[in-house]
């Protein structure tokens, strides 16, 4: 059964439908830098573990596996805050496309735009707090490297 389609209703599905888009640009930029982020830890990781095999110190091999350990679960928050923004993307594009099916063809889903935007937006918050949580690790793990080294003079 076809659907005919009111240039209007268009319209104002389209402006329904771009306001959530602006929330995807931030989760875009936000799953750059999480991923600069992450290479730069695996990138730390490669020249610890370098370090370790190259050493015969067990002082600096116990060190080396101290940061590697920190460094595997600074990864780990690091997956887990891109897989948030990931779901954050994808529950945002289904609301952008609940809103304008539902404005175009009358759709009842402003429910389900609701929960999918709110859910979108939870999921954003979390992945912010895994963010958080792995830069605070890599400040205090630069805290640790200058209490274990003292500035040679």
């Amino acid at each position: 059964m076809p659907v005919p389609l009111d240039s209007t209703a268009i319209t104002h599905g389209i402006q329904l439908a771009v306001a959530p888009v602006f929330l995807l640009t931030a989760v875009a930029g936000m799953i750059g830098a999480v991923a600069g982020r992450l290479a730069r830890i695996i990138d730390r990781a490669r020249v610890v573990e370098d370090k370790a095999r190259a050493s015969n110190d067990a002082e600096l091999i116990q060190r080396t596996y101290t940061e590697l350990a920190t460094l595997r679960t600074r990864g780990r928050m690091a997956n887990v805050c891109i897989g948030l923004l990931t779901l954050c993307a994808f529950l945002i594009g289904l609301t952008i496309i609940l809103l304008f099916l539902g404005e175009i063809m009358g759709l009842q889903a402003a429910r389900m735009a609701v929960a999918g935007f709110l859910a979108g937006v939870l999921s954003f918050l979390l992945a912010l707090v895994f963010f958080l949580t792995e830069t605070v690790m890599a400040t205090r793990l630069l805290d640790f490297h200058l209490l274990q080294q003292p500035p040679q003079r």
